[in-house]
């Protein structure tokens, strides 16, 4: 029998963030977002019409929350605080005291229970009023961002000690300019780019504000990172197409954040295509001079490339899209979460921390999120109410298996947290795929029942760890 146990300081939880759990009040002095306007514009596109105003009630039940997460084994938390929610107009930069008041005692009651609160500041939540004004394409934007950032900082960083600037940087940019997730759902390679260029120095700028103001505490950065394996790893095409997608979707972010520079093969392929970004000289060095502390890692599952032959033209109408340089390569007889359609492959979660300990100065990191999304959950309820989640547990012990490899060979991996504490709403999929140690019951008052995997994890972690 094997037994995995890791470090005594292992940070144990789960993450989540505002937009996806806080819900709205009515008094509670909120801005709309990109999704609270997106909804009321196009309900049809969020699964069962679920908005983000029926979310899971944080904003009224954090302290049965917080007491949960004790009875689930938590000793930290990850969320994120709305700026929408914070500073409802941007351009005044003036302060929302319902929100203080809320964040105020979200934090202090963490804090009391011996949960420590890591908390981000940008989850995919742009504040409907900048989007107007461009969003992230307007590099006004990252200098309003910045304010928002020293401001959390100079409210709740007496407190909290690990902070975040950005939660999966690559995904507004998917979300919003590729593939139509996310508003502005626009088809524009360069404006991607821009996008990315624009947050990279965001999170460079915010990072500096922390550090300048001696808080006592870190700062970093959350990246879902998915290893990319080539179809093919003797063809060379194949492996050229594999360091293309991780070039793209990983080194972007990766870099600038680490290294302070951003990779030379995808600067050169930008400025080869014609999508270079606008920058001023001065970003580079603010940049390469503001590296982050501390990594998230998100991981979910990997990316498969094989070559593909470059077209003379884009293939579609609207420019040049990534898979224009690659083909996605649908590997037979991989294992797939069905709900989802996601490739479930736990050594991925090993290899994306191997390759920080060797490639990334074995920088300071954590698994910051990893799950697994069901739909209809409620077929699995026991006599007692109770889910068996058991495809969750061994979903967790599995990854964890890995981490704990990578942790063995050197890895400064300090922590696990799952996605999510609760079910919570999921952008368009809204409560579609379930991912909580805890449901949330919608139809009853968002009734919380913790899940088999949640007692489970109570044990786990006061053991800090498992035998298989």
């Amino acid at each position: 029998m094997a037994k995995y146990e890791f470090p005594k300081d292992f940070w144990w939880g789960s993450a989540a963030s505002g937009p996806q759990s806080e819900g709205r009040v009515a008094g509670d002095g909120k801005a709309d977002n990109i999704w609270d306007a997106w909804y009321q514009t196009a309900p049809e596109k969020f699964f069962n019409q679920v908005g983000p105003e029926k979310t899971s009630m944080v904003y009224q039940k954090y302290q049965e929350d917080i007491s949960l997460m004790k009875q689930t084994g938590h000793n930290s938390y990850r969320t994120s605080i709305q700026w929408s929610r914070l500073i409802p107009n941007p351009f005044t930069g003036e302060v929302n005291p319902e929100a203080v008041t809320f964040y105020n005692h979200l934090i202090d009651d963490l804090i009391a229970a011996g949960i420590e609160p890591f908390i981000n500041l940008y989850h995919f939540d742009m504040p409907m009023v900048l989007q107007e004004n461009g969003g992230w394409l307007n590099r006004e934007v990252v200098d309003l961002y910045t304010d928002y950032a020293e401001t959390c900082f100079k409210l709740f960083g007496d407190r909290v000690k690990k902070w975040f600037t950005q939660n999966e940087p690559i995904v507004p940019v998917e979300g919003g300019y590729l593939y139509g997730w996310h508003l502005p759902d626009e088809r524009n390679l360069k404006h991607g780019v821009q996008v990315a260029y624009h947050e990279a120095l965001a999170s460079a700028k915010a990072v500096e504000k922390y550090h300048a103001l001696n808080l006592g505490g870190t700062i970093g950065i959350i990246l879902n990172l998915m290893p990319t394996y080539p179809k093919d790893d003797t063809n060379p095409a194949d492996v050229k197409a594999a360091k293309f997608v991780d070039g793209f979707f990983n080194r972007s972010f990766l870099d600038p954040a680490i290294k302070g520079t951003f990779p030379s093969d995808i600067v050169d392929w930008l400025g080869e295509y014609d999508l270079m970004p606008i920058y001023h000289q001065s970003d580079l060095v603010i940049i390469k001079e503001n590296t982050i502390d501390l990594l998230g890692v998100n991981y979910y599952q990997p990316r498969r490339a094989a070559a593909k032959e470059i077209q003379v033209e884009p293939e579609g109408e609207n420019g040049w899209m990534p898979e224009d340089f690659y083909t996605v390569y649908d590997m037979p007889g991989k294992k797939v979460n069905p709900y989802r359609g996601w490739e479930i492959y736990e050594k991925g979660i090993y290899d994306a921390l191997i390759n920080i300990k060797d490639n990334y100065g074995n920088i300071d990191c954590f698994i910051s999120e990893n799950g697994m999304g069901v739909e209809d959950e409620a077929r699995f309820i026991n006599a007692n109410g109770q889910i068996n989640d058991d495809y969750r547990i061994e979903f967790i012990q599995d990854h964890l298996k890995w981490v704990h490899k990578a942790l063995e060979e050197g890895s400064h991996v300090h922590g696990y947290h799952m996605w999510t504490c609760m079910d919570n709403w999921s952008w368009l999929n809204a409560y579609k795929n379930r991912y909580g140690f805890i449901s949330v019951d919608l139809d009853n008052e968002a009734k919380r029942t913790i899940k088999k995997s949640g007692y489970w994890f109570k044990e786990m972690t006061e053991q800090n760890g498992f035998n298989d």
